[in-house]
């Protein structure tokens, strides 16, 4: 059994910043991608921010130079560091990781519950 809990959003006004947070916990053996997307209210989930296992790194266009993501390896933990919000970053942001359950010998893709980011402006 993999989770994935996630922590950090809330309401902010625009211009000010959030750190998300997503640890995997359970019988991992080991994590490949993690990321974070996001859906906004009548809109398709997206993709935020993606880090690979060895730290390579993706972004959505509308939040590179603004929302870094990083990885905490031994911690089986992922961050979003959101800075200069806009209100047009609102939405519920979910965590995801490419898990190897110590059950399987495939990965998964696990989802965390969502957090709610909005932005005041």
């Amino acid at each position: 059994q993999v989770q994935l809990v996630e922590s950090g959003g809330g309401l902010v006004q625009a211009g000010g910043s959030l750190r998300l947070s997503c640890a995997a916990s359970g019988t991992i053996f080991s994590i490949n991608d993690m990321g974070w997307y996001r859906q906004a209210p009548g809109k398709q989930r997206e993709l935020v921010a993606l880090i690979r296992s060895g730290s390579i790194t993706k972004y959505a266009d509308s939040v590179k130079g603004r929302f870094p993501i990083s990885r905490d390896n031994a911690q089986n933990t992922v961050y979003l560091q959101m800075n200069s919000l806009k209100p047009e970053d609102t939405a519920v942001y979910y965590c995801n990781a490419a898990v190897r359950p110590r059950t399987w010998n495939n990965f998964r893709d696990y989802w965390g519950q969502g957090t709610q980011v909005t932005v005041s402006s």
